[in-house]
């Protein structure tokens, strides 16, 4: 199914809002410590939205989440709902955000370490999982198939020996949250849906350091590996061009 053209209006508002998501989340990098509290963070990156001018997405109706931002720690692996949990040295935490801004959405992801450097097999999980995202970007040489970014994905975490989560996907973004098409994190090069130029999606790869069967927490959102094994995600929202791929929430 392909996505509705996108007016150069439209984009621009992607990349404006992309740079704005972008800057959200460099500075959580530096914000985030240990003792604090997953609900102190969600209403400072709050805070962080409105003074960039955007509107924090997952509290719309369209999506009734309970927070600005996901935030998933250890094995958890995504949609993680801030509580007055309060983060440990050597926590492993996701962030995932998406805000809207002049009406467009954008979508990224990143996995850190609370208070030290990542080492050992946490560096490893880390370090592969954004290296997948990365090596898939790198495969878009223009239009091409959800296979192509799924083929390139899978490589990268199979030869690392990670787990694959294959339940979840990344998706189509722009006018609304969540567009076709879905883009699966494993695939074969040539298949799937063709994309086309000014396309814009939410590249995602979740990965883990045991197996990729994943289950449903309490709160009906926050998903986490069924075997409690560490998780990282990595997203970005990307724009198809004619040479390749632009990194829309990047700064």
């Amino acid at each position: 199914m392909s996505q509705p053209t996108k007016t150069s209006a439209q984009i621009q508002a992607m990349r404006e809002g992309g740079r704005r998501l972008a800057q959200i989340f460099a500075e959580l990098r530096d914000y985030v410590q240990p003792g604090m509290t997953e609900l102190e963070i969600d209403a400072w990156v709050a805070e962080q939205i409105k003074e960039h001018g955007a509107e924090a997405t997952y509290r719309t109706a369209e999506v009734g989440f309970p927070a600005s931002i996901c935030i998933s720690v250890n094995d958890q692996i995504v949609h993680g709902v801030p509580t007055d949990y309060e983060l440990a040295v050597g926590d492993v935490v996701s962030f995932d955000l998406v805000i809207t801004y002049q009406g467009m959405k954008t979508d990224a992801a990143f996995t850190m370490v609370v208070g030290e450097a990542p080492r050992g097999a946490v560096k490893h999980l880390l370090t592969h999982t954004e290296r997948s995202l990365m090596e898939a970007i790198a495969a878009i040489d223009g239009p091409c198939t959800t296979g192509d970014i799924g083929a390139a994905v899978e490589s990268v975490l199979s030869r690392a020996k990670l787990g694959i989560i294959r339940e979840l996907v990344g998706h189509g973004v722009g006018l609304e949250m969540h567009m076709p098409p879905e883009v699966p994190n494993w695939g074969r090069a040539g298949s799937g849906v063709q994309l086309h130029v000014g396309d814009t999606i939410a590249i995602e790869p979740m990965a883990t350091l045991g197996g990729a069967r994943i289950r449903t927490e309490d709160d009906d959102w926050t998903i986490s590996t069924r075997d409690g094994s560490l998780a990282a995600h990595f997203e970005h929202t990307i724009l198809i061009t004619e040479s390749g791929a632009e990194i829309l929430t990047q700064l």
